[in-house]
């Protein structure tokens, strides 16, 4: 018997591995044959959150990610997408830096017959097979509402406002967060928005609030709508002796904003940040159960969290989570 022992083996060996090749081909491990881009539009702390969870979420799927910044620049992104087609990518995770003007190369992905999921941004049209992202809306009415109470509590109803937006850089999410934080302060009588430009990194931001700050010497609050306004409009405050004066209200995060909410220069008084490492990990995960011929939501939207100066141990506790994502990024 022993002689007929290898004899017997070869083909069984030969036909095991043929069929598990085959089992592999025809999807019971699909993912370890995808390829996927994730395209983040520039480089601050949310972002790399977001791309943290792409690579956590690719790891855990056996997916291969490559990473691509568009850097607030259409050309930059058209030409990001049509190399991806090139490569023959088999789904695109993006940040679209248009509702509008990003359709054409991504409707080029979706005729190339690969998948497209939009994450924090998305276009207009059924292109995109999901979208995972954060109500901008809300996270507009949630800072709205901390501005709302503090008003009431400690401006007797009343104050003068700038607001520092980003609609030349994605004017639809920019005017979500603004529209969202008037809506909720709509029925104050003795509310004014005095201000509402544009300037979405530090140093624009400081910039502008100074110039607002000097035509408008009576200014009660500020209202920022993105991580760079909010930087660059506390450190205007600063900087012109206005600290503890001029409380700055603001959307997203960052460890150095976490920072000024534990400050007691008591400039910035909340911040609501989107979820932006769970964002990017689960639009990875909804890419790849898509490609594995699963189903999922047409849109999940992320409740944002609002973080206040008044609850410091929250305050710290969501920073000592920042610097564990940090430390991994």
């Amino acid at each position: 018997m022993k002689k007929f022992v290898p004899f017997i083996l070869v083909p069984v060996v030969f036909i095991l591995s043929f069929i598990f090749i085959q089992g592999c081909e025809k999807g019971k491990e699909p993912s370890k044959r995808f390829k996927i881009a994730g395209i983040i539009f520039q480089e601050d702390q949310s972002f790399r959150r977001c791309l943290l969870g792409m690579k956590d979420a690719a790891k855990k799927e056996g997916v291969t990610l490559f990473e691509a910044n568009s850097d607030n620049k259409p050309d930059k992104e058209i030409q990001l997408v049509n190399t991806y087609i090139t490569r023959k990518v088999d789904a695109i995770i993006i940040s679209p830096l248009s509702k509008k003007a990003s359709i054409t190369a991504l409707k080029r992905t979706y005729d190339s017959g690969i998948k497209v999921i939009t994450y924090n941004t998305t276009i207009e049209g059924d292109i995109p097979s999901t979208h995972v992202g954060s109500d901008e809306v809300d996270l507009g009415i949630k800072t709205g509402k901390a501005a709302r109470k503090y008003i009431q509590n400690k401006l007797y109803g009343k104050a003068k406002i700038a607001i520092l937006a980003f609609k030349s850089q994605v004017p639809e999410q920019s005017e979500a967060r603004t529209g969202g934080f008037k809506k909720e302060l709509s029925d104050l009588e003795g509310v004014e928005i005095v201000s509402e430009q544009d300037a979405w990194l530090p140093e624009m931001a400081v910039n502008k609030m100074r110039d607002i700050l000097t035509a408008h010497p009576d200014l009660d609050l500020i209202f920022t709508a993105n991580e760079g306004g909010t930087v660059g409009a506390v450190m205007a405050v600063k900087n012109a002796g206005k600290a503890g004066k001029i409380p700055v209200f603001g959307i997203d995060v960052s460890t150095q904003i976490l920072d000024f909410l534990l400050s007691e220069n008591n400039i910035l008084q909340a911040s609501t940040c989107q979820q932006s490492y769970n964002m990017g990990f689960q639009a990875m995960e909804s890419a790849v159960k898509l490609l594995g011929g699963g189903k999922v939501k047409r849109r999940v939207l992320l409740p944002g969290v609002l973080l206040r100066r008044e609850k410091p141990d929250s305050v710290r506790a969501y920073k000592k989570r920042l610097e564990e994502l940090a430390l991994r990024g």
